[in-house]
């Protein structure tokens, strides 16, 4: 039986495990199903699992300001979309009594991770290249698509990439998304805000047609109906390859620790146990 232990500090450590990995992207859209949940392994492939044994501890760093992925519920509990995650891993592995989660600020995660104070990081650290050099990630649970968002009722009149030639469409400067919204669609007409505020009152305003950006941080938005209750998603997700990857950071020479995050992640997107867990967090799907 895992155990959960916290110190009353500006700490918590919670006695659990988890993992994230690398993503292969395209710039094109993925039209979703009713309930669309991209597969981040091939239905052939099959991972063995690795030996650990040799496992003393397995802590994994997180922060407590990433809402719903991570942060302090109202009782102060360590809580979120990764400690479930975590549990569920550690359960597929059979290592419940050796995972601990310990929160941390932003700052201090990369250093704890290199001085050997914990074996992983979850917090929603992407891969590049230069981490890479440092750093083992593993395979994806999740991907970060930026999507388009619309007042309710839209409906392209010609097909979608046509249509988006005759939109206004509003972005959040000087972010990954107004760099893939300008790549991918250099004949759009654009606008930059500063903020989503200011984003989100154009829209409902009717200043701008259409908004592009984050689709997880929309799908949370749109799920409030006092605030994105006026808006949809229209058109379909995007990916591209350095743009939106995201990883869980393993320290270099743990690689049995890496497959074996791989494995646990591969069993638990075939049991369904992905799909739940996206469910239960992400009402409003952003896939």
């Amino acid at each position: 039986m895992m155990k959960t232990v916290y110190e009353r500090t500006i700490w918590q450590c919670v006695l659990i495990t988890g993992m994230v990995g690398t993503i292969l992207c395209t710039p094109f859209p993925l039209f979703a199903h009713s309930i669309s949940v991209p597969k981040f392994f091939d239905s052939n492939e099959r991972l063995e699992q690795p030996d650990i044994t040799m496992l003393s501890r397995l802590r994994f760093l997180t922060t407590v300001d990433f809402p719903p992925f991570n942060y302090l519920n109202q009782n102060g509990v360590l809580s979120g979309y990764h400690i479930d995650l975590v549990r569920s891993l550690c359960s597929e592995l059979k290592v419940e009594h050796l995972c601990q989660i310990e929160a941390r600020p932003w700052n201090e995660l990369t250093k704890r991770l290199k001085d050997g104070k914990a074996e992983a990081i979850i917090a929603g650290l992407a891969p590049t290249a230069e981490n890479r050099m440092e750093f083992s990630f593993s395979r994806p649970y999740m991907r970060f698509p930026a999507r388009f968002i619309s007042l309710q009722g839209t409906k392209p009149e010609q097909p979608f990439f046509i249509w988006l030639r005759s939109q206004h469409i509003g972005v959040i400067g000087h972010t990954v998304h107004k760099t893939m919204l300008s790549n991918y669609f250099p004949d759009v007409r654009i606008t930059t805000f500063n903020d989503s505020t200011q984003l989100y009152a154009a829209l409902e305003s009717k200043l701008i047609d259409l908004a592009f950006g984050d689709g997880m941080t929309f799908s949370l938005w749109l799920a409030n109906p006092q605030a994105g209750g006026f808006c949809q998603f229209i058109g379909g997700s995007y990916y591209g390859i350095g743009y939106l990857g995201d990883g869980m950071r393993i320290a270099v020479n743990n690689l049995s620790l890496a497959l074996a995050m791989n494995y646990a992640i591969q069993s638990l997107e075939r049991k369904g146990k992905l799909t739940e867990l996206y469910m239960r967090y992400f009402p409003v799907g952003f896939y």
